[in-house]
């Protein structure tokens, strides 16, 4: 019997109470509204996909699969993507599926042992909480709930999908020729279609997206051994973007309940998440008047930026510093755990045999995402414990510096320390300095004495990825990026934007998805809030003296979060 079918959860215990009505909530909720600020992405790299033709069923191209194939796991962060390394192996001048947007600047090449020293200075050594609300303050993003930070690796494995057959790929190594390009499509959900992508799609309901529904929570489709079906992989490989994938896919179907045929139902999702990322998403990131500056609204959508302008519009190239530095700055924003509903937190990464937020999975019946806890939801008061993201700057989370072996293969030479792996990526990529790229852009640079890099070695110049980093510190206080981030993500998604022709800002400009309008919102839209997130305490009951202390059953085990491996420095 297949798990569609109504096959059991393979992992983790009943949600207890799940079938009951539950009582009043543990913990007291405050009133108020959480001031908004930026905002958070965990960046990948690269790759990129247009999902399908305006009429999929139609597609005499498309090959269809079969529906009982099994399905793809995949791992966030690791090893080069197609063609990633074209500055160093082809010219620094090239664009293909990837390109440099300073072409003219040089690479910046510190010695490796600089880079794991810097690396290793990047810990913060914070283990998980048991409780979010003994969450250091110090450390949180104050407007940002941490839902931002998925939504932002949502947004990144769209935009870096690459769904090149097999063959095409051993053809063009280097994918010079053979790539896709990296609209904000929802490739991820939409696959190749109907007709090409069978299995995303309910046999039983013509042109609606298929869930699974199984232990009072709602699921991505899954074969026999858990894998999920989907149009992109990677959106598996947490249970916080598996479950804010499968609130796409419902608000698809939404779309199809209210009358509206497969074309214009996938339009307005779309539309609807092109409109986030514009005006609640990247706003959060850079900044409203980093948007402003470089769009104009005055009929069509124009992109007016000045640096990232690919020579072949209609196949527009992603750029290395962008996917290899400036969007990784989400990265710094991970928090070690995350409360997924109320009194549970859980930690992201744990030792086998223990509750984490790992993927590739069956959701686990007591790991369903209470999303007022990790987004401003209308209607509901906060909790008084809501998930922050962290502030952006050069300390990353502890279990970040020891990725589990479902995330790095462990090998001998394995680096399992985020940090590391960003850092010397960087270099093997062939990626300029910081401080270029600032006078590239024509603001003033920060010095290594500003930034903390006091050792010779150095020679004045920093990592772009840490340069990015530092500066939102210093310059933004972390809330968001500073001048050479936030201009590489807005200038890089913005023109994306513009360039795709399907885009709402070429089809249709004046869409307007009523003001200040959020995830949130799209989550209420899509009727995707569990019903469980509901529950919240009359005024009158609000508790005056805070929440009340964890149960014992409730505290994370500290044996859970200890490390699965050792920090490794060698390559």
């Amino acid at each position: 019997m297949s798990m569609q079918q109504g096959h059991g959860s393979a992992d983790g215990c009943p949600f207890s109470g799940a079938g009951a009505a539950r009582g009043v909530t543990r913990r007291g909720f405050l009133a108020g509204t959480l001031t908004t600020a930026m905002m958070p992405a965990v960046g990948g790299l690269a790759g990129t996909a247009r999902a399908e033709v305006t009429d999929p069923a139609t597609d005499p191209a498309a090959a269809p699969a079969s529906a009982d194939a099994p399905a793809e796991t995949a791992a966030h962060a690791v090893g080069d993507p197609r063609g990633a390394d074209i500055a160093v192996r082809v010219d620094r001048k090239a664009e293909a599926r990837f390109g440099l947007m300073f072409k003219d600047l040089p690479p910046f090449a510190p010695t490796d042992g600089l880079l794991r020293w810097l690396a290793a200075s990047m810990n913060d050594g914070k283990a998980p909480l048991s409780d979010v609300r003994l969450s250091d303050f110090a450390f949180d993003n104050p407007g940002i709930p941490a839902g931002y930070i998925y939504f932002g690796q949502f947004v990144d494995h769209d935009m870096t999908l690459d769904r090149t057959p097999l063959t095409h790929r051993l053809q063009d190594p280097l994918a010079m020729r053979n790539y896709d390009t990296p609209w904000f499509d929802l490739g991820s959900i939409y696959g190749k279609g109907i007709q090409g992508s069978p299995e995303l799609y309910d046999p039983d309901r013509h042109g609606y997206l298929r869930l699974w529904h199984h232990d009072g929570l709602v699921d991505l489709p899954r074969d026999e051994v858990g894998a999920a079906y989907l149009g992109d992989p990677r959106n598996d490989e947490n249970l916080i973007v598996a479950q804010l994938h499968t609130v796409f896919i419902r608000l698809h179907n939404k779309f199809m309940d209210q009358g509206m045929t497969y074309a214009q139902a996938r339009r307005q999702t779309r539309w609807h998440y092109q409109w986030l990322i514009v005006n609640d998403y990247l706003p959060r990131i850079v900044g409203k008047p980093v948007v402003s500056s470089l769009i104009k609204r005055d009929g069509p959508i124009r992109f007016t930026g000045t640096f990232y302008k690919p020579e072949h519009p209609e196949n527009p190239y992603m750029p290395i510093e962008y996917s290899g530095a400036a969007y990784r700055f989400g990265h710094s924003m991970i928090r070690a755990e995350y409360e997924m509903q109320d009194g549970h937190t859980v930690p992201i990464f744990g030792a086998d045999g223990f509750e984490d937020l790992r993927g590739n999975r069956p959701i686990p019946a007591n790991l369903w995402a209470d999303w007022n806890y990790f987004f401003d939801i209308p209607g509901l008061q906060p909790p008084d414990d809501r998930n922050m993201a962290r502030l952006i700057d050069t300390q990353l989370s502890l279990p970040l510096f020891t990725l589990p072996p479902t995330v790095v293969a462990p090998t001998d030479k394995a680096i399992v320390a985020l940090a590391e792996r960003n850092l010397l990526r960087g270099k093997r990529l062939g990626l300029p300095c910081g401080q270029d790229v600032a006078r590239a852009i024509g603001v003033t640079p920060l010095t290594n004495e500003q930034l903390g890099l006091k050792q010779p070695g150095w020679g004045g110049k920093a990592p772009l990825w840490y340069y990015v980093l530092k500066e939102a510190e210093l310059v933004a206080g972390g809330r968001k990026l500073g001048p050479v981030g936030s201009r590489i993500v807005a200038e890089v998604i913005l023109g994306i934007m513009a360039l795709d022709p399907e885009s709402y800002f070429n089809l249709k400009p004046a869409f307007q998805w009523q003001e200040k309008k959020t995830v949130g919102d799209l989550i209420l839209l899509a009727d995707a809030l569990d019903p469980r997130s509901r529950i919240v305490l009359p005024d009158d009951e609000v508790e005056e003296t805070g929440p009340l202390p964890l149960a014992p059953d409730e505290r994370i085990n500290p044996e859970a979060t200890s490390p699965v491996g050792s920090l490794s420095l060698v390559e």
